[in-house]
């Protein structure tokens, strides 16, 4: 006999189970025109947005970067997702998921009343709380709320909540989907959205992932593979657990030949699908997330950080851009950028120790500049050992100067003035300063080894850079207009950086004076010199300036951004500017026409077997840790700066081209901007002007 304690407990259990099954039907029932009702409309539209256009404005997509030739170089996601039409999931996908997760989803109306009321049975009576039975409907719901609609973490954890509210939240909402979708949108919809493990969500994705296939050519094994994952996507990976999700795949193969499914497969087909081994990727073909990873042996990884930061100062930040699903089509230019990067290569092995050889290419123009290229010796990800890095060291301003590229800003200020590049100007052997102080001590420089005294054009002293000839001049065009044209010609961060905060910086990244106030304020003659933090890029785009006819344009890596449904998307890029008159971008380009032929990357120009007319200026700082070239054709402009990137920077020394540079001391060293960067320079860019036709420089006489 039951004795009385067991009688009473089973008879509340069972009247729990009828209040909570009545609960139940009258939650279902409640009249939409209620406050939790409106949530559920708000909810059920939002859901069955999803089968239209408007879905895929909310659905989580990957965005694509390519090169300028439509190439793909990146992908950005929070989900790997793959929105797929139902009329590109297959059949056999579609009999997988019905069959194991919901096989009775064609027949009933978003809720299995037999199998919730027995899942309740079953909770009611282990004390437990309300789980189990979900249809594919409720399911969708569930996801979608987890996936989609949450704006946050918080919003995530809430929608997926042990709880009986949840439950019947789920079901209420599913009721209502069953009457504004289709079946088939539904499956499709819920297909779209189900993780499916290794951050890949929905079919896909996940046909790619696994077996590097699309969603329609999935076969039997592999979409019931696909549908057991789905139950457990941690517990059941197949590249951890292979033997838990063969069993479970096989379950689901022998579920789909099932005789009561609406949509089956044969017994012969089931059988001969479980002999098939799991097929699946390694490594898997999720593509990689980010810039790391977007190719061994590239640097588009420092192109993609830069577009990265472009992106996010014009508004589209990273969860945009790991959500809206855009197609980033970049100015890369594949051809330049392996030239590029050959070039530094060959001239600093990749993993030399302590010396960094950084590369940009810009395309001049009067409405655009476009970045081309950004490389350099290191390969862009997070392996040391390997020679790698992830900070941008192309782009973002080092922490070493130019050297005696600066001189061009000097001779620019001095022609807007009204000099003339064939004026004369003295070059002394030392020239000791009356207007700049070192200290408290005058300020004396001398030229560097090689440069001989006496009088020479202006043409000529930008050609063979004699210090003590750009300090006078310096004195007599003003340093503050010396800085300010280096400014408007194209050093914008290094000289004015700001911060996303619109705060200005220093140098260092620290909120303080710029540069440019910190040089005028300190009556810093040595500018001239290039002794200031430089970016290689913002170089590079100085050259195109003065290519461009004295036209400043922002260094662009965008070709055309399109949405997810291929609409053109406009940025709020800063406009294009006049920066110096056509006269004085024309004057100076002659200023800087004798370098390859006359002055000092001469060697480096013979050696390569240059022949084609260029703007070019070299530079070295004062102890040898870092050296640079800026060269420029009318049609591709690029700078190279070669630098001590290690933890205790040193000189460099260059012995030529027959042996990489070493770190040879802390107060001395023998590397020149016509050395490591001029071989590298002309290396790369006899390979970029292949096939293009030889044109003459602004300013140049007529026949």
């Amino acid at each position: 006999m039951i004795g009385a304690g067991v009688r009473s407990g089973v008879l509340l259990r069972m009247f729990g189970l009828c209040v909570l099954a009545g609960v139940l039907v009258a939650c279902l029932m409640l009249p939409m025109a209620t406050g939790a009702g409106a949530m559920v409309n708000q909810t059920t539209d939002a859901m069955s947005r999803m089968s239209g256009s408007l879905a895929r404005r909310d659905m989580p997509q990957v965005s694509t970067v390519t090169d300028k030739d439509g190439a793909p170089i990146a992908y950005f996601f929070k989900d790997y997702r793959v929105e797929t039409p139902p009329g590109q999931i297959s059949d056999t996908m579609k009999a997988a998921i019905t069959a194991v997760e919901d096989k009775r989803f064609w027949d009933h109306g978003g809720v299995d009343w037999h199998g919730m009321v027995r899942a309740l049975a079953t909770n009611i009576s282990s004390g437990g709380t309300a789980q189990g039975a979900s249809t594919i409907t409720q399911q969708y719901v569930k996801n979608y709320l987890v996936h989609v609609a949450a704006k946050n973490e918080m919003e995530a954890e809430k929608a997926k909540e042990t709880s009986v509210a949840r439950k019947l939240r789920e079901a209420k909402i599913a009721v209502e989907l069953e009457r504004t979708m289709s079946k088939e949108e539904i499956l499709t919809g819920y297909l779209n959205v189900v993780p499916f493990g290794n951050q890949t969500f929905g079919v896909g994705a996940a046909a790619q992932t696994y077996f590097g296939t699309t969603a329609d050519k999935l076969s039997i094994s592999q979409a019931a593979l696909l549908a057991a994952v789905v139950n457990q996507p941690g517990s059941l990976n197949p590249n951890s657990n292979p033997e838990d999700a063969l069993k479970r795949r096989n379950l689901v193969i022998d579920l789909m030949a099932d005789p009561h499914n609406n949509i089956r497969i044969t017994k012969e087909d089931a059988e001969a699908a479980k002999k098939e081994p799991l097929g699946v990727l390694s490594p898997l073909g999720r593509p990689p997330n980010g810039c790391v990873g977007v190719g061994d042996g590239t640097a588009d990884g420092f192109f993609c950080t830069y577009l990265v930061d472009y992106l996010d100062r014009l508004g589209i930040d990273s969860n945009k851009l790991k959500t809206g699903g855009y197609t980033i089509r970049t100015t890369l230019d594949r051809k330049s950028t392996d030239a590029a990067k050959a070039a530094a290569e060959a001239a600093v092995p990749t993993q030399t120790d302590g010396i960094a050889n950084a590369m940009a290419v810009v395309a001049p123009g009067q409405d655009k500049h476009k970045v081309r290229a950004l490389v350099a010796n290191r390969d862009y990800g997070n392996d040391a050992s390997k020679g790698q890095t992830a900070y941008d060291i192309v782009s973002k301003v080092q922490p070493f100067g130019a050297g005696s590229i600066y001189k061009i800003f000097t001779a620019a200020a001095a022609i807007q003035q009204g000099m003339s590049v064939y004026d004369t100007v003295d070059v002394p052997p030392t020239y000791t300063s009356h207007v700049y102080k070192n200290g408290n001590a005058p300020y004396t420089v001398s030229n560097a080894q090689g440069v001989a005294p006496g009088p020479r054009t202006l043409q000529m002293a930008l050609a063979t850079s004699p210090n003590t000839a750009f300090i006078a001049l310096e004195e007599k065009v003003g340093l503050n207009n010396a800085v300010d044209m280096a400014s408007r010609m194209g050093l914008r961060v290094g000289m004015n950086g700001v911060n996303s905060r619109g705060q200005t910086l220093k140098s260092d990244g620290s909120n303080g004076p710029s540069q440019a106030e910190s040089i005028k304020k300190g009556n810093r003659g040595a500018f001239t010199l290039g002794y200031t933090p430089t970016s290689v890029l913002e170089l590079s785009n100085v050259g195109a300036t003065i290519m461009s006819g004295g036209v400043y344009c922002p260094p662009t890596p965008i070709e055309e951004i399109k949405d997810r449904h291929g609409n053109p998307v406009k940025l709020a890029d800063a406009p294009c500017e006049q920066a110096i008159p056509p006269q004085v971008a024309a004057e100076l380009a002659q200023g800087l026409s004798k370098d390859a032929t006359d002055g000092t990357s001469r060697v480096a120009a013979q050696a390569a077997g240059w022949t084609r007319p260029i703007i070019g200026k070299t530079g070295t700082t004062q102890e040898h840790k870092s050296a640079a070239f800026l060269a420029a054709t009318p049609q591709v402009s690029g700078a190279v700066l070669t630098y001590a990137d290690g933890n205790s920077p040193q000189g460099i020394c260059d012995s030529g081209s027959d042996a990489p540079p070493v770190l040879c001391g802390k107060n001395g060293g023998t590397i020149y901007g016509g050395k490591v960067p001029a071989r590298t320079w002309y290396d790369a860019m006899n390979k970029i002007h292949e096939g293009l036709p030889v044109l003459p420089l602004p300013g140049t006489p007529g026949p």
